[in-house]
């Protein structure tokens, strides 16, 4: 499937795209966005590092709110680990695609967001550097 944020989007554009008509991603977007840079220093892309790491899995809408809300536990930090855990191989793309897909909760089994974030913070020992994750 072809990503849907191309070279020209800005933030708002971005957004747009990812929110999928459905407005309850839209906090989760912009909490992820906006929490980027300090969070994940270590990640070139800054504020549009979560963004492109949704649309890369083809993450849009509800899956959205679903990995934020249902799987993070409406946790920014967490779900930047956990998206961080897929670009770095310690999460299937597949996987994290299900999870979020799954409306009823049932995705919280299949992610152990603290193995994974203590994984990205053994890899990447400025990420959350105030340790604000929750589990």
């Amino acid at each position: 499937m072809e990503t849907r944020i191309k070279l020209e989007d800005n933030l708002m554009t971005a957004v747009l795209k990812l929110l999928d008509g459905y407005p309850g991603a839209l906090s989760a977007l912009m909490e992820m966005a906006q929490n980027a840079p300090e969070v994940d220093p270590d990640s070139s892309s800054g504020v549009f590092s979560p963004l492109l790491s949704l649309d890369m899995h083809n993450i849009y809408g509800a899956d959205v709110y679903v990995l934020w809300s249902d799987i993070c536990r409406k946790c920014a930090v967490t779900a930047l680990a956990v998206l961080r855990a897929a670009q770095l191989g310690f999460l299937p793309s597949a996987v994290l695609k299900d999870a979020c897909s799954r409306q009823d909760r049932s995705g919280r089994s299949l992610i152990n967001t603290k193995e994974l974030y203590s994984s990205v913070k053994e890899r990447l020992p400025n990420f959350d550097s105030q340790n604000l994750a929750k589990f």
